[in-house]
């Protein structure tokens, strides 16, 4: 499998009472096929996996496969406290239909304890395993060699979704010690898209809720059209900016979501934060700033 392009991150919607909603899944996956992204990424940390029963997972990935019907490759993520269970969860996602999984990594700073967890639930999987290397998230850091060693030495270890600071400084490293060995996505909102191009990724995967301009940036960028591809970014970056705020930045993707008439509710479940009016204001006018505007059914027009 040869994955680039973009790959965004769904929230899972849940109704008010706070229930998976599937009709909501279905119209998300149909709303990133008529976008015209590369695929979807579910149960993300934005997907709110962590809080999640194990039923439910099975209900959100067998919903987005099965709503995408092989138009796109759905890929799921993994997190787990070892490796049986992140194995569980890999050949769950892979039974269910998934074209592959983002494994965050062991919770331990061990260069091998890691290493032998992903080379673990590698070989128990015959889908593709991405590394998720979040270290604001999950606490663990992951050198560039590190990382080098698992992309050269463990097969099936393909790709990398690398957002941590400073992500392009790492990202050149990565390439240095594993140039062909590894396919690396961007992340971190879209915040350094079309820098993460120019250094050599193959895409991006985040959680964006205007993934039409990260769509734009990349196909502009793979038609050689470098100079329209930094227009487009440079145009939308307040929007980028103000969506991807530490912490609530979820909150704002599941209200621009509903607002889009995409889901039906922006529930989040405890002890996810909320946003006031204000900040509701707030983000409308940027959104309307850049040119878009939530009343709009779809995907919207690129300036």
């Amino acid at each position: 499998m040869d994955l680039q392009g973009v790959f965004p991150i769904l929230p899972t919607p849940f109704d008010d009472a706070g229930q998976v909603d599937e009709g909501s899944i279905r119209r998300l996956i149909d709303f990133e096929l008529a976008v015209g992204v590369h695929g979807v990424s579910v149960l993300g940390f934005m997907g709110e996996a962590h809080r999640l029963s194990n039923e439910e997972r099975r209900l959100v990935v067998s919903t987005a496969v099965g709503q995408a019907a092989g138009a796109f490759p759905t890929w799921v993520g993994v997190l787990a406290f070892g490796a049986a269970g992140a194995i569980e969860q890999g050949l769950e996602a892979q039974e269910l239909g998934a074209a592959g999984v983002f494994v965050a990594p062991l919770g331990v700073q061990n260069d091998e304890a890691i290493f032998d967890y992903y080379a673990s639930v590698a070989e128990a999987l015959d889908i593709p395993v991405s590394i998720h290397d979040f270290p604001e998230s999950f606490k663990t850091l992951l050198s560039p060699t590190l990382i080098a060693r698992m992309a050269n030495e463990i097969d099936g270890v393909d790709y990398i979704k690398l957002e941590d600071y400073p992500s392009l400084e790492k990202m050149t490293r990565v390439q240095e010690f594993a140039p062909a060995t590894i396919g690396i996505f961007g992340g971190l909102g879209g915040m350094y898209f079309l820098e993460e191009l120019q250094r050599g990724s193959r895409g991006i995967m985040t959680g964006f809720a205007f993934p039409e301009v990260l769509v734009a940036v990349y196909e502009a960028f793979r038609s050689g059209d470098r100079e329209r591809a930094a227009e487009i970014f440079f145009r939308y970056v307040p929007l980028i900016r103000y969506e991807f705020q530490p912490k609530i930045g979820l909150a704002y993707r599941k209200f621009t979501y509903r607002k889009r008439g995409i889901i039906d509710s922006s529930f989040i479940r405890s002890p996810g934060l909320q946003i006031g009016a204000y900040t509701e204001q707030e983000l409308t006018a940027i959104v309307e700033r850049v040119g878009f505007s939530l009343a709009l059914n779809g995907p919207q027009r690129i300036l």
